[in-house]
């Protein structure tokens, strides 16, 4: 029985039965329409709490990008439904699913990176696929569309860079928000609860706290009042650890003395075996230092069967002698970044005797920092140090 029947139940007739036939029909239609348009929310009539008229929400919620990878979907899937609950969204919150990494899915803290379709890549996790792409022997493509990727074809987005250091983020200690260009210098600089130290930690005091303590806690500090046996213990231990860096640098200095001494700018270039197709290798050819014939080796994770499955990164190299000596050759060397280079490499200093039998190191390990610094060599389609020889004249 329809609206209009029970509305009317002895008028109307034939015609009205019609008409309300018609009108019930119109209804339904209309609010079909309306239902493929606003979804089933808008099919349940404009009685339903926070519905307007015609069954649309205040606030319609955004379709969701195809391109984008599931998680980011899923993310906004959820900011949707949390809009969709609390009637609107902070405007930073919506900006944070736009520009956020397409990999990491979190906001970049540096250089912004894009594909030729526009898909953004934080600097850490763009130098990542290059190296990941080169250990697996494939082109590198952007996770979204596929479009192949490089450092020539990707480009850096300077709105987008700028755009989210304006954005505001919390501080890890106060729990206040500020822009994201000003947030470093305040965690470092002004914030009263940042961590800090004792100034007597040069006389071993552990202590670590809230900026806003530190002024009582010097004053209530018992190291000052160590006796002299008690402080020399303590800085014994220091002055170990810093000989050691003073023994490094009397050594680069004192070689730097010696009467026979080579440089040269190395290129590592990579190949790979018919035996181990899986693993990344690395050779320069031939150069000339201290009138003799020279190659340097390198290899990935100590030759790891699948490096790309580690998130760990290192390099290992050799120094092989190609030519012919009348006699040994005692030599020491190093490598060091290459003069445009931005890796970072702490020098070690490596010594071999050469001789026609025995004229290969063994693989020693190149000193890079951590493996960020190294997957920046490995995304490089070679990798460019400087080498120095040292020959040793007794």
């Amino acid at each position: 029985m329809s609206g209009a029947e029970e509305r009317e139940p002895g008028g109307g007739g034939p015609a009205a039965a019609a008409a309300a036939s018609a009108s019930s029909s119109g209804a339904a239609s209309s609010s079909a329409a309306l239902g493929e348009a606003a979804g089933p929310a808008a099919a349940a009539g404009p009685e339903e709490p926070g519905l307007l008229l015609g069954g649309a929400r205040p606030h319609a919620e955004p379709a969701a990008d195809p391109d984008a990878p599931p998680k980011k979907r899923l993310k906004a899937a959820g900011a949707g439904g949390a809009e969709g609950a609390a009637g609107s969204v902070k405007l930073e919150e919506r900006l944070y699913s736009v520009l956020c990494c397409t990999v990491c899915l979190d906001l970049p803290k540096a250089s912004v990176y894009q594909c030729t379709n526009g898909h953004l890549m934080c600097a850490g996790c763009f130098i990542h696929l290059l190296a990941d792409a080169r250990l697996k022997e494939e082109q590198a493509t952007c996770p979204n569309c596929r479009c192949e990727i490089s450092k020539s074809l990707c480009c850096r987005n300077l709105a987008v860079e700028k755009a989210v250091s304006e954005l505001p983020s919390e501080c890890g200690f106060c729990m206040r928000q500020f822009p994201r260009s000003l947030l470093e210098r305040h965690q470092k600089e002004e914030c009263q609860d940042r961590v800090t130290q004792c100034k007597y930690k040069r006389i071993g005091c552990p202590w670590q706290g809230p900026y806003h303590e530190l002024t009582v806690h010097e004053t209530e500090c018992t190291h000052p009042t160590k006796t002299g046996n008690e402080l020399m213990e303590i800085l014994d231990e220091m002055d170990q650890t810093h000989k050691k860096e003073m023994q490094l640098y009397n050594s680069i200095f004192s070689l730097l003395s010696f009467e026979k001494i080579g440089y040269t700018e190395v290129q590592f270039r990579p190949y790979r075996t018919d035996d181990f197709i899986t693993r990344l290798y690395y050779e320069t050819p031939r150069f000339t230092v201290l009138n003799q014939t020279w190659v340097l080796k390198a290899r990935v994770n100590d030759s790891e069967r699948n490096p790309n499955l580690s998130c760990k990164r290192t390099l290992s190299f050799q120094l092989i002698l190609k030519s012919k000596v009348s006699s040994p050759m005692e030599c020491s060397f190093l490598l060091l970044k290459g003069p445009y280079d931005d890796v970072k490499i702490n020098p070690v200093i490596y010594h071999f005797v050469f001789t026609n039998e025995n004229n290969e190191t063994e693989y020693v390990p190149l000193p890079i920092i951590d493996s960020v610094e190294c997957n920046k060599l490995l995304a490089a389609k070679n990798i460019n140090l400087r080498l120095f020889i040292f020959q040793i004249q007794k």
